[in-house]
């Protein structure tokens, strides 16, 4: 259990109400963003104070909504959206980067990712590239033994999501290490792949502080997921960036759910326990059901609710992550696939 950093915010998590802007620290805002139709209810933008406006830290759902919400929020930092001079993109899924096209438009603010990200953006988003996404998703799908009525619904399952983003090519490219260049911020960006394989986080070691997107949250862990545009095993990739990040010296986390929380180092652990935990279960699901495929072994598994009650979008992101713990086991010689239609998992 993490010490919450703001209790007001802490609070409206488990209520069910949409925290209010705060100021974190002198030159620093969070203000809540409204995800529609989704459990996470708001992504946490972070507004950083520069001498001639201000830098963003995501963007939220490119909506209506979303759109007033940020603009209202930085209303009461005192600024407007004309001001904001940058937006640093943590990764691109849909409540992060969705909305930095439409504030680059109105604001003409540079757009930073990743270049992992970055590549990512064309296909994913590009009406006239999707199709190839999705058939790449029909395959993989396929090979984990998604039965064939639910394959198409689950492929396409994502499609309903992508009118939220604005695409945009980024401005600027941020590597592992860089230093932003924000006046009055010594903020340096940290390379924290397997929520997305760019995935961002920020550190500023002066003021003691790690904004962290969804690579560490106060209370839940992130989808780690093989998918199309994934990496082999994400997993590793995900585990291996906690570790770096548990070392850094910070005093306060401040994530793009929830609250933001201290005791970096101790989250940390927790969530590498959990996914021990995890792994341990798979790999005795496919102990006891011996040439299991991915799909029998999600079914199988426990979640926070009942699998039938679990809507098709969700179902094929528990396919995935399972996927990607099974690939972390058969790189680690624990599990072993035999290849085919579909792919079918074994002890060894």
């Amino acid at each position: 259990m993490v010490t919450p950093a703001s209790q007001a915010q802490r609070e409206a998590w488990v209520s069910g109400a949409m925290p209010e802007v705060e100021r974190v620290r002198p030159g620093l805002w969070s203000i809540p963003v409204p995800i529609p139709i989704n459990p996470l209810r708001y992504v946490l933008v972070y507004a950083l104070e520069l001498p001639d406006g201000v830098a963003i830290v995501d963007a939220g759902w490119n909506t209506d909504e979303a759109y007033d919400a940020l603009v209202a929020g930085l209303g009461v930092a005192g600024y407007t959206i004309g001001d904001v001079k940058g937006v640093l993109v943590t990764h691109i899924h849909p409540d992060h980067y969705g909305l930095a096209g439409r504030v680059r438009e109105m604001s003409g603010a540079w757009i930073a990712l990743h270049p992992a990200d970055a590549r990512l953006v064309r296909e994913r988003y590009d009406d006239a590239a999707i199709d190839s996404l999705v058939e790449r998703e029909r395959a993989l799908l396929a090979r984990c033994g998604v039965p064939p009525l639910t394959l198409d619904e689950l492929a396409g399952a994502s499609m309903m999501i992508r009118h939220m983003v604005s695409m945009a090519r980024p401005d600027r490219l941020v590597e592992d290490g860089d230093e932003l260049g924000l006046p009055g911020w010594d903020l340096r960006a940290l390379w924290t792949p397997g929520h997305s394989p760019g995935h961002l986080c920020f550190v500023s070691p002066s003021r003691r502080l790690l904004l962290s997107g969804d690579h560490v949250l106060a209370k839940i862990t992130p989808i780690v997921a093989v998918h199309p545009q994934s990496g082999p095993n994400p997993l590793a990739d995900y585990l291996d960036s906690l570790a770096a990040v548990r070392k850094l010296e910070v005093d306060e986390v401040l994530p793009a759910h929830e609250y933001r929380f201290l005791e970096l180092a101790e989250r940390v652990d927790h969530v590498m326990a959990h996914h021990d935990a995890r792994l341990a279960e798979i790999e005795q699901v496919v102990a006891a059901h011996d040439g299991v495929t991915c799909w029998e072994a999600a079914t199988r598994l426990t979640w926070s609710r009942p699998w039938e009650t679990i809507p098709p979008f969700m179902r094929r992101s528990a396919n995935n992550e399972t996927l990607a713990h099974l690939a972390w086991l058969e790189a680690r010689g624990r599990v072993r696939r035999e290849a085919g239609e579909p792919d079918l998992w074994r002890l060894p």
